[in-house]
């Protein structure tokens, strides 16, 4: 019987009621006054903890005060470095993508290409030159139509399964061929001879790449256009066009010279490359 009653007296301390009184120290009025309980003052408590703690924690998670905090940085300098971060990506992608294309261009001032360059193209040369083709020689209804569809195809370049139309070229230049293309001797152009002073005509829409003086080769430029094309214009007498200038079809780029160490005359040394590989410009244009 005694523990039940020191059960239920335990039990009443949570509910037991107080006042907490507010007096005026000179005159002993009574100014405030508060009933209060246990159980009430636990639950505020409580209350007010969680309160304060989450209110600490949207203050830091979405307030600049979170800067103030020793280990948290600065937003906009975690979005500048995020920047940084894009742009030096990006740059490291366009540096190695120029590196390969000035490597490119190299190979084609010098006229060298390496080993396995040469002999993956010796292999499609030899491919193209195969004999081994069964006889399909046409009859005489379809001969005209056969004749008309390959003097079309003669002067057109299907560039891969991108190029959405026949990519069609203009002569640079007109005469007669003193050299032609040659895989055997490492020539990959042709050398059209004419007189000195004859302008040279862009061969496509694009852009001048390279316009400057080689020892070799004498003043020189190239020309990128589209779907991986590039034509190669050497041993000019002077040149109009500068780097990174933008040229049309049939517009005129430089003239007819005599220029470099490895000219034997007034003539134009013109080439053509897809892709990193040459290709026989007689194939697409014609220059007589």
């Amino acid at each position: 019987m005694a523990k039940k009653k020191k059960n239920r007296n335990q039990k009443s301390k949570w509910t037991h009621h107080y006042r907490m009184v507010v007096l005026n120290d000179d005159t002993f009025e009574e100014r405030f006054s508060l009933k209060l309980t246990r159980l009430n003052v636990f639950v505020v408590t409580v209350i007010s903890a969680i309160l304060l703690i989450g209110l600490t924690t949207a203050l830091i998670a979405f307030t600049p005060i979170r800067e103030y905090i020793p280990g948290y940085a600065d937003v906009s300098m975690r979005r500048d470095n995020i920047e940084l971060a894009k742009r030096t990506d990006s740059l490291e992608i366009a540096i190695r993508s120029n590196d390969q294309f000035y490597g490119r261009i190299k190979m084609l001032l010098n006229g060298d290409i390496t080993t396995e360059e040469y002999e993956r193209i010796d292999s499609i040369a030899k491919v193209e030159t195969s004999t081994e083709i069964p006889d399909l020689t046409p009859i005489k209804e379809d001969s005209l139509l056969r004749e008309e569809v390959a003097q079309a195809d003669r002067y057109s370049v299907i560039a891969g399964a991108k190029a959405k139309t026949n990519f069609v070229f203009f002569p640079p230049v007109k005469g007669t061929i003193s050299s032609n293309y040659d895989t055997e001797i490492k020539h990959y152009a042709v050398d059209v001879v004419t007189t000195v002073g004859t302008p040279i005509k862009a061969a496509a829409d694009g852009t001048v790449v390279f316009a400057s003086w080689s020892s070799e080769t004498g003043y020189t430029m190239l020309i990128e256009h589209p779907y991986g094309l590039i034509t190669v214009y050497k041993h000019a007498g002077n040149l109009l066009k500068e780097q990174n200038d933008q040229v049309l079809a049939g517009e005129v780029i430089a003239t007819v010279g005599n220029t470099g160490e490895l000219t034997t005359g007034p003539h134009l040394h013109f080439e053509i490359w897809s892709d990193g590989y040459p290709l026989d410009p007689t194939n697409f244009i014609n220059f007589e």
